[in-house]
C-alpha cells in the first residue's frame, strides 16, 4: 500500500473514532494558548491544565505577564519541569509582544518563531488552536510515534515529519490530524505497550518500531 493510501485510511478512521476533536490544552485566549504550549515541552499537557489556571489568573495576558516578577514565574510553574528556561521564555516572550506587537499574539508562523521557546510545533498548535490556521502539521511525540509506526513517515526529526505529513494529509486536516493523532496516542497507540488488538488500523499497520514477539490477544 503506497503512503498516500495509507494517510487516506488512516484519516478516515481517526475521523470515525474522534469526530469532534478537541484541544488537550485549557486556554481562553491566544495569549493563553501560546504560554500553555510553551509550558507543555516535556511535560504532559495534564500537569499544564492544573498550573495554568493559577498562572492566567495572576498574569491573563502578555501586558500582565511582562510585568511579572521571574522569580514569582518559576515558583509558579515549577512542577512543569524546566522551569527557569519556561520562566524566562515566557516573560522574555510576553515583552516582545507588548513591545513589537502592540500585544497581541502574531498570526503568523515567521512571526511566532521569533519568539523566545517558540519553534514550529508550538507556532502550529498556536495558529490552528487561536486562530483556524492550517500554516503547517504540529509534531509532538505522538504524532511522530505513531506516523512512524504507520508507515507514514521514516524521518527522526520533527520538522522533515511535518513535511511529510503535510504531503500526505489535505490541508484544511492538518490542526485536527494533530488533535486526533494526540488522543489516539493517549487511547490506543501507545509508546511502550501499543493496544494493538484495540486499533482499526492494525489490519494495514506495519508496525514499525514495535517489539513484533508480543502478542495481539
Amino acid at each position: 500500500m503506497d503512503e498516500s493510501t495509507q494517510a487516506e485510511r488512516i484519516l478516515t478512521a481517526l475521523r470515525r473514532r474522534y469526530p469532534n476533536p478537541v484541544p488537550h490544552l485549557n486556554a481562553v485566549s491566544p495569549w493563553q494558548l501560546l504560554a500553555a504550549t510553551i509550558l507543555s515541552a516535556q511535560c504532559t499537557d495534564a500537569r499544564v491544565n492544573t498550573v495554568t489556571p493559577t498562572l492566567f489568573s495572576r498574569w491573563p495576558g502578555p501586558e500582565e505577564t511582562a510585568r511579572a516578577g521571574l522569580a514569582e514565574l518559576e515558583d509558579t510553574i515549577r512542577s512543569t519541569g524546566f522551569f527557569r528556561m519556561k520562566a524566562r521564555n515566557i516573560l522574555q516572550t510576553a515583552r516582545r509582544i507588548v513591545d513589537v506587537y502592540g500585544g497581541q499574539v502574531p498570526r503568523s508562523l515567521a512571526e511566532l518563531i521569533t519568539l523566545p521557546g517558540v519553534a514550529r510545533k508550538t507556532a502550529n498548535v498556536v495558529l490552528w488552536g487561536a486562530f483556524g490556521i492550517n500554516e503547517g502539521l504540529a509534531v509532538d511525540t505522538h504524532v511522530a510515534r505513531i506516523s512512524r509506526r504507520l508507515g507514514l513517515t521514516s524521518a527522526q526529526v520533527a520538522d522533515k515529519i511535518e513535511q511529510d505529513l503535510i504531503a500526505l494529509f489535505p490541508r484544511a486536516e492538518w490542526g485536527n490530524v494533530n488533535h486526533r493523532m494526540v488522543s489516539f496516542g493517549r487511547d490506543v497507540c501507545l509508546a511502550r505497550a501499543p493496544r494493538c488488538e484495540r486499533c482499526e488500523l492494525l489490519v494495514n499497520c506495519p508496525r514499525r518500531g514495535v517489539d513484533n514477539s508480543r502478542k495481539i490477544r
